[in-house]
C-alpha cells in the first residue's frame, strides 16, 4: 500500500455548494492540470469525506476535500553527509542558503558532492522521504537562498509565481567600475555564445532578459556593490548583463574584464592575480604585488587599471555574487516569506577591503 504525505484540506463554503469538484480542485486549490492527471491516478488522491470520487461530482457546502500525494525518494541520488545551512524548513519546503563551490544537482560526470546529495542524507537521518526538487537554481559559485520543494504541489506553486514574476529575487554584487546611472534597467537579449558554447552573450537573437540593478555603495571609481533583481532567469545572466555594461563580476573568470585580452602579457597578469589568492583579514589587507604589463600592448593608464583589476579579481576566490533576499507566497497559506541571507565570509572580506582601500 503507498505511503502518503499529510493530505491538503479545503472545506467548500455555503457558496460554492453545486460546484463541480472538478472546478473546486482547479480554482480553490489551484491544482495544475499535470497534477490532477497524477492524482487521478492515485488511489487516495482525491477525497471527498474520506471516500474516494470522480471529479465530476458536484459538491456541497461543509464537504471536506482532500489531495494526497504518494511519497517520493530521490533513489538516483546517493546520500552523503555533507553540512548546509537551513533557513526555513516544514512540511512543503526547505529553504536553504547555499554555500558557494557547490552544485546544486547531480550532472552528468558529477554524481556526488552536490547541494542535493547532502539534503537527501538530511531526511533519510530524520526518517522521511522526499523527491529532491529545486524550484529554481544557483550558479556552482554563486551563494546564496535557494527554495526546494518536498512535493509536486509546492513545487508547482512556485514555479507558476516564478513564471507570473511575483516572486522577488535580490542579489548582491561587487562590479568593477561603477555603473553609468545610480539605477536602470538592463535588457539585453542573452543566448549561447557561438564560439564557446558554455558561455552566454547578449545578442538581438537571444531570449528576452531583464536584469534590474540599484548601485548600494561606491568604492571611488574602482568598484561598486549593486543590488539586482531578476525579472528573468537566464543562465548566467547577471553575470552576462553587468559585462555588457562594462561592469563585470569581481571575481569572475569567466565574463572578465575586456582589458584582460589586450595580449600575452594580459593573460600573465590575470594568471598571476589568481595564483596570489590573496586572504583577506578584517583587520588589515596587504595588496599583492602584481606583474605590470607590458607596456605595447597597454597604454600606461590601462595598465594600471589592469593592475587595479587583477588585483581585486585575486582578492576571492569566485564570481562575487550572492543571493541576498528572496520573498514569495507559502504554496498553503498563501502569506507572504521572506528569506535573507548575510553575505558570506569571502565577499565581507572583500566588502572591508574595497571601503579599506577607498
Amino acid at each position: 500500500m503507498s505511503s502518503y504525505y499529510p493530505p491538503i484540506t479545503y472545506i467548500v463554503p455555503p457558496s460554492e455548494d453545486g460546484w463541480l469538484l472538478k472546478t473546486i480542485l482547479q480554482k480553490r486549490m489551484d491544482v495544475s492540470r499535470k497534477l490532477l492527471s497524477r492524482l487521478k491516478m492515485t488511489e487516495q488522491g482525491i477525497m471527498l469525506n474520506g471516500e474516494r470520487v470522480y471529479i465530476s461530482v458536484k459538491v456541497a457546502g461543509g464537504d471536506r476535500v482532500e489531495i494526497r500525494m504518494e511519497q517520493e525518494t530521490s533513489a538516483d541520488i546517493l546520500p552523503q553527509d555533507i553540512p548546509f545551512d537551513i533557513l526555513y524548513e516544514d512540511e512543503h519546503l526547505l529553504v536553504v542558503n547555499k554555500a558557494a563551490g557547490i552544485i546544486v544537482h547531480p550532472t552528468h560526470g558529477h554524481y556526488t558532492d552536490t547541494l542535493a546529495n547532502g539534503v537527501v542524507h538530511y531526511w533519510a537521518a530524520k526518517g522521511e522521504q522526499y523527491r529532491f526538487r529545486p524550484v529554481h537554481r544557483l550558479d556552482q559559485e554563486t551563494s546564496g537562498v535557494l527554495v526546494i520543494a518536498k512535493n509536486p504541489y509546492s513545487h508547482q506553486h512556485i514555479s507558476e509565481q516564478m513564471i507570473a514574476g511575483t516572486v522577488d529575487k535580490r542579489y548582491a554584487a561587487f562590479v568593477h567600475g561603477v555603473p553609468a546611472s545610480p539605477a536602470g534597467d538592463i535588457d539585453g537579449p542573452i543566448d549561447r555564445d557561438p564560439a564557446e558554447p558554455h558561455r552566454r552573450i547578449v545578442t538581438p537573437d537571444g531570449y528576452p532578459s531583464l536584469t534590474r540593478y540599484e548601485v548600494k555603495e561606491v568604492y571611488g571609481d574602482r568598484a561598486a556593490r549593486v543590488e539586482l533583481k531578476l525579472e528573468t532567469g537566464r543562465t548566467h545572466q547577471i553575470r552576462v548583463h553587468m559585462s555588457s555594461i562594462g561592469c563585470p563580476l569581481i571575481g569572475d573568470g569567466m565574463y572578465r574584464h575586456p582589458l584582460y585580452g589586450r595580449g600575452p602579457a594580459a593573460e600573465r597578469l590575470a594568471g598571476a592575480a589568481g595564483q596570489a589568492g590573496a586572504v583577506l583579514t578584517a583587520a588589515a589587507y596587504e595588496p599583492a604585488e602584481p606583474e605590470p604589463p607590458a607596456p605595447q600592448k597597454l597604454s600606461a593608464e590601462e595598465a594600471e587599471q589592469l593592475a587595479g583589476i587583477a588585483e581585486l579579481d585575486a582578492a576571492i576566490p569566485r564570481q562575487a555574487l550572492h543571493a541576498v533576499r528572496l520573498s514569495f507566497k507559502h504554496p498553503l497559506g498563501l502569506e507572504e516569506l521572506v528569506f535573507e541571507a548575510p553575505l558570506p565570509p569571502d565577499m565581507a572580506l572583500l566588502e572591508h577591503k574595497l571601503r579599506h582601500d577607498a
